[in-house]
């Protein structure tokens, strides 16, 4: 309860919750704007990209300079840049919401810091937890923003999206405002990069591959799973209402994967979280448009979205340097990785169908889920 209530940490949170919901309006939008599967998949990993490889940079900008002015700079330049897209129309607009990614590139390292730095001091030492509960507010916008996408466009058309911005402008200076004394982030102590340096090669090859492979099958899901409705006859509003309700999902699994990192070995919690995923996945994969989707496809969000902030946890304590350029690298690589599977699988999606990318996705969790057990803890001073 001091987490929540703590006026830094919310405003922190609250605003990981504006920047995804812009990121998870792409999607929707994009379908309503009538782009093809391969569209949807080539714009959205030159989005994703353009935010995930830039994050280590600016991470790297923050350990100098403190976290104050990107991070609110992040919010606000997102709402500019959304606002203009909404305005010109063709590419200038594609090109306006790319742009837009950089804002998220930008507060995005700068807010995981935050967040964990917080749960040291106020949960004794629970970073897993108070981690988790900032991406649970970034996925809260990920299931909000697909659903009030797909409402706003049904009822008001293009011209509603401007909501979005304008309720960011506040958030955006309520952020600068708490984070007015700059504070640098901490350096890594002697001791605890020497305990770094000991984890071995295998440990940081096994995580890039559990880390691909959840960051790929969420990616297929979130993006994918709009188009597909849509060419099953379904309305913009139940198209959004799906994709919001998958990164609703993972909001969920996101605080239970934090919550039980924090109690049990990781390995053993992201292991079998990521075994159960391929159950919803697969099942979905049989059924076509069902209402029992809407139970099965926040369920995998759930079993996907719990490992992501014990990766990131992980990503902290083993990559040397600054903590704001560790999550920036870690969070730009779980990014791309999913970016990059998704180039591929948005068009084996229009050649063999969605529900084969869905036994794909089945079989890439069912990989991931015994390599876990191989992320034995590295220890921390």
């Amino acid at each position: 309860m001091s987490l929540i209530l703590d006026s830094l940490f919310s405003s922190v949170a609250f605003s990981h919750f504006m920047v995804d919901t812009f990121n998870a309006s792409r999607p929707v939008l994009l379908t309503y704007l009538g782009l093809s599967e391969s569209q949807i998949a080539i714009f959205s990993t030159i989005y994703i990209w353009t935010s995930a490889l830039t994050q280590p940079f600016f991470g790297w900008i923050s350990d100098r300079t403190g976290p104050r002015w990107l991070a609110a700079g992040g919010v606000l330049w997102m709402t500019v840049f959304y606002s203009a897209a909404l305005i010109f129309h063709g590419n200038v607009g594609l090109a306006c919401l790319i742009i837009a990614a950089l804002g998220s590139s930008a507060f995005h390292p700068v807010g995981a810091v935050q967040a964990t730095l917080r749960g040291r001091d106020l949960l004794k030492g629970r970073e897993t937890t108070s981690t988790s509960i900032f991406f649970t507010a970034g996925q809260l916008g990920h299931f909000i923003g697909p659903i009030i996408t797909g409402l706003i466009l049904s009822t008001y058309k293009l011209p509603g999206m401007f909501i979005l911005p304008i309720v960011s402008i506040p958030i955006g200076f309520s952020v600068m405002y708490q984070l007015r004394a700059n504070p640098p982030h901490p350096k890594s102590s002697h001791e605890h990069h020497s305990n770094r340096m000991q984890v071995g090669v295998l440990f940081i090859v096994v995580l890039a591959l559990v880390v691909t492979m959840q960051s790929w099958a969420q990616a297929n899901m979130v993006n994918l799973i709009p188009k597909y409705l849509k060419d099953l006859g379904q309305s913009a509003t139940v198209y959004g209402s799906m994709a919001g309700l998958f990164m609703g999902g993972s909001a969920l699994g996101n605080v239970l994967g934090g919550y039980f990192g924090d109690r049990f070995p990781k390995r053993y919690v992201a292991a079998t979280v990521l075994f159960l995923a391929a159950f919803p996945i697969y099942i979905a994969s049989l059924i076509g448009w069902s209402w029992w989707l809407f139970v099965l496809v926040p369920l995998a969000g759930a079993l996907t979205g719990a490992v992501h902030s014990i990766m990131v946890v992980f990503a902290q304590r083993i990559i040397p340097g600054g903590m704001a350029l560790a999550s920036g690298l870690a969070l730009g690589f779980i990014f791309s990785s999913g970016a990059l599977g998704l180039l591929f699988t948005g068009h084996i999606a229009e050649v063999y169908s969605f529900p084969f990318v869905l036994t794909m996705t089945t079989g890439m969790v069912l990989v991931a889920a015994p390599l876990a057990l191989l992320l034995k803890e590295p220890s921390v001073s």
